[in-house]
């Protein structure tokens, strides 16, 4: 069990606010940290690492990571942090990158096997896509088997189809090492496939907490599906108004009322859902 009772104070958006979070994790759970920008998600991926200070307590098990009396440095933490950056050196191949963190070629060559990065051992990273990179980067995270793994929005750079690759790679070392994995992520497709739990920050505070199902499903009454955008534009086609709106990647095309079309602003954050009860699918 991983038992957090973290406080700090930020400077954020709106001006100073407190971080003061409590957490109970059980020990192989995957939890994703989520909500908007600035509401201390990263601030507290960076405490747990030892990276940033703070007051409370961080407890591992019956290891104390930080109380009023101790505070571990991040060489003694069995972490795994990945960055939205890779961070890999560039001078060293993809299997000295690993090796530089534990001399175990043994270890490093099972993870390079599972990411698919077996054929590309001595390659520099220069010479590497960005999702080549960020799986090693990933590898590299794991060559401690740490308790804890931390992913600050590793996928955020990458095209969606390589996001989904890396999605599984992540679940895969997940389950393989019996690794505590907490991720910050904006992306609720990832947050459901990756997930077990959703803890949602708010001006650092828990707002939420839950399984994914019940946190991320936003629907009411009788509808069926409810998805959140942003309106792009409001187009007029012969009697009939037209909304488009962003959700996620695509793009999609509403039909609204003209009262509706008077009272909408472009830029506006709207629901889209619908009360349909046979809904059609295609792939």
């Amino acid at each position: 069990m991983i038992k957090l009772d973290i406080h700090k104070k930020l400077s954020g958006a709106n001006g100073e606010m407190e971080l003061n979070v409590q957490l109970n994790i059980k020990e192989g759970e995957f939890l994703a940290l989520s909500g908007k920008s600035g509401s201390g998600k990263t601030t507290l991926l960076r405490i747990l690492a030892g990276l940033e200070e703070a007051e409370g307590s961080i407890k591992i098990g019956e290891e104390i990571w930080l109380d009023k009396t101790t505070f571990l440095s991040p060489q003694k933490r069995r972490i795994g942090f990945v960055f939205q950056d890779y961070a890999l050196f560039p001078n060293m191949t993809v299997l000295d990158n690993l090796l530089y963190v534990v001399k175990d070629k043994i270890l490093a060559r099972k993870l390079l096997d599972i990411t698919e990065l077996s054929a590309l051992e001595n390659r520099l990273p220069n010479t590497l896509s960005g999702g080549q990179k960020q799986r090693v980067s990933l590898c590299r995270a794991m060559m401690r088997q740490p308790k804890l793994l931390l992913l600050d929005e590793p996928l955020s750079a990458l095209d969606p189809s390589m996001r989904t690759k890396l999605q599984h790679e992540i679940l895969t070392l997940h389950k393989e090492f019996g690794t505590t994995t907490i991720m910050v992520s904006h992306d609720p497709s990832e947050i459901y496939r990756l997930s077990s739990r959703v803890v949602v920050l708010d001006q650092g505070e828990i707002i939420n907490d839950g399984l994914c199902k019940d946190v991320l499903l936003k629907t009411s009454g009788s509808s069926k599906f409810s998805f959140e955008g942003e309106l792009l534009e409001i187009v007029k086609v012969d009697v009939i108004y037209i909304a488009i709106v962003s959700i996620g990647q695509q793009l999609v095309e509403i039909v609204v009322s003209s009262q509706e079309a008077e009272n909408l602003k472009v830029g506006d954050m709207v629901n889209v859902s619908t009360k349909a009860f046979t809904p059609n699918i295609s792939s």
